[in-house]
C-alpha cells in the first residue's frame, strides 16, 4: 500500500518575479533599467540614459504585435519608426520646438530621443487654474501668453510641411526656463510656496501620427483638435483660444486658406455632433 504524497507547502515557495514590459534587448540589462512613463495602443515610453548616466533621454518602444504577420509588422514598424524620425530631424533641422533624434532601430523598433524637462500643457495648466492663480488678477494675461507661444509653435510646424495627427494638449509640453523655474514661486491653496508658472518653450512631442502633407485641410484638422482638446480640458481657457490662432496668423503665411479650411471642419464637427 502507497503512501499518499503530501502536498507542497506553498508558504515556502517563492513568487514569480512581476513581469516587466516589453524592452528591446540592448536595453534589458541596463542599470538603473529604463523607467516606464506610459503605455499606449502601439507603443511603450520610457525615461533612461543616453551615453551619460546625467543625460536622461526618452526611449519610445514599438513592440512587435502577436497578432500580425510577421513580416507585415517588420515593415510597419520600419516605416513608423522612420517616419517619426525623419519629421522630428525636419522639424529640429527648421528650428521647430520639438525633441531631438538620439538614435534608432527600426529593427528592435526603437526610437530614443531627448528627454524633455517640465509637464504638458494640459498638466500644468489645470494644475496653475486650480490652485488659485486663476482668482487672481491679470491671470489672463499669464494664459494669454501661453496661448501666444503655442499658436507661434504649431504655425512653425506647419510652414515646414509637417502635420502632427494627434495635436492635444497632452502632447504639448511646457519646457521652463531656468528663470522662471527660479523665479516662478506662488502661493498655493495650502499656503505654502509651489512652482507655478506659464512661462516657458513650448514643446511638441509625440509624433507617431504625424506626416508630411501640404494639405490645407490636414493643418485644419490640426487645428480644430486642438481647439477642441482647450474646450473639453480648460474651459476657462477656451475664450482665449483666438490668440493660439492670431499667433499661428503671425508664424504661418498659409494661415488665411487654413483658417477657411477651419471654418469647414468647425461646420462638420457641428453636424456629427446634431445627428450624433
Amino acid at each position: 500500500m502507497t503512501t499518499p504524497s503530501r502536498p507542497p507547502d506553498l508558504s515556502t515557495l517563492t513568487p514569480p518575479p512581476p513581469s516587466l514590459p516589453s524592452l528591446p534587448p540592448n536595453f534589458k540589462h541596463t542599470t538603473p533599467p529604463p523607467r516606464l512613463i506610459t503605455q499606449g495602443a502601439e507603443a511603450l515610453l520610457y525615461q533612461t540614459t543616453y551615453l551619460l548616466s546625467t543625460l536622461p533621454c526618452a526611449l519610445k518602444h514599438r513592440p512587435s504585435k502577436p497578432y500580425r504577420h510577421p513580416t507585415l509588422d517588420a515593415r510597419l514598424t520600419r516605416h513608423r519608426i522612420l517616419a517619426e524620425a525623419r519629421v522630428l530631424v525636419k522639424c529640429r533641422r527648421e528650428g521647430v520646438q520639438v525633441p531631438a533624434v538620439y538614435a534608432l532601430d527600426w529593427e528592435q523598433g526603437w526610437l530614443m530621443m531627448e528627454w524633455i524637462e517640465g509637464g504638458t500643457i494640459r498638466g500644468v495648466l489645470d494644475d496653475w487654474l486650480h490652485a488659485g492663480v486663476g482668482e487672481q488678477e491679470g491671470w489672463e494675461e499669464e494664459v494669454r501668453g501661453l496661448m501666444v507661444r503655442v499658436g507661434k509653435t504649431v504655425g512653425g510646424m506647419h510652414s515646414v510641411g509637417i502635420v502632427h495627427g494627434d495635436l492635444t494638449t497632452s502632447n504639448l509640453m511646457l519646457r521652463p526656463l531656468v528663470a522662471a523655474a527660479r523665479e516662478g514661486m506662488v502661493n498655493g491653496q495650502d499656503g505654502g510656496q509651489r512652482k507655478r508658472n506659464l512661462e516657458g518653450d513650448v514643446v511638441l512631442i509625440d509624433f507617431g501620427l504625424a506626416a508630411q502633407s501640404v494639405q490645407d485641410e490636414d493643418k485644419a484638422v490640426d487645428l480644430y483638435v486642438l481647439e477642441r482638446a482647450f474646450g473639453s480640458t480648460h474651459p476657462r481657457a477656451e475664450g482665449l483660444f483666438k490668440e493660439v490662432l492670431r499667433a499661428y496668423g503671425e508664424s504661418y503665411k498659409g494661415a488665411g486658406v487654413v483658417s477657411r479650411k477651419l471654418e469647414e471642419v468647425r461646420m462638420r464637427g457641428r453636424k456629427k455632433s446634431m445627428i450624433g
